[in-house]
């Protein structure tokens, strides 16, 4: 009687386990194939989705600021970002530049360029390298 309380919960974990195993066999169209680690199409010919242009920022209280491409001149005030030493402008994470300058609360007019592939500790902010700030 004992071994039958041991095999019982023994089958029912490797039913369980089982049932949320991956298919061995080929992947029903229009679900990811565990093999390849590549997600199937449930047609090829679908085209993908058209990508839209990312929509403009708007800064907390002020005007709609389109996203720069390329070397930028921002003007605003600078406010604190969520983590220690996270500085934001108008949506914008501010990376390098002269700390002296760049300071929560300081009015200032950077120049730099948006670099979205930068690795950054904040949490916000779309990252822009500064190359150059003043206050105004």
């Amino acid at each position: 009687m004992r071994t039958f309380r041991l095999v019982v919960p023994a089958l029912v974990v490797c039913a369980a386990l089982s049932a949320c195993g991956g298919t061995d066999g080929p992947a029903t169209p229009g679900t990811p194939s565990t093999t390849s680690g590549q997600p199937t199409s449930a047609s090829p010919s679908t085209p993908a989705p058209a990508t839209t242009p990312s929509p403009p920022l708007k800064s907390p209280g002020g005007p709609t600021v389109p996203p720069p491409v390329g070397a930028t001149e921002l003007t605003g005030t600078i406010t604190a970002g969520v983590e220690p030493n996270c500085l934001l402008l108008d949506g914008y994470l501010l990376v390098g530049g002269p700390r002296d300058v760049l300071a929560a609360g300081a009015r200032v007019t950077v120049t730099g360029r948006v670099e979205k592939g930068t690795m950054t500790t904040c949490q916000q902010g779309t990252p822009f390298v500064v190359e150059g700030a003043h206050r105004s």
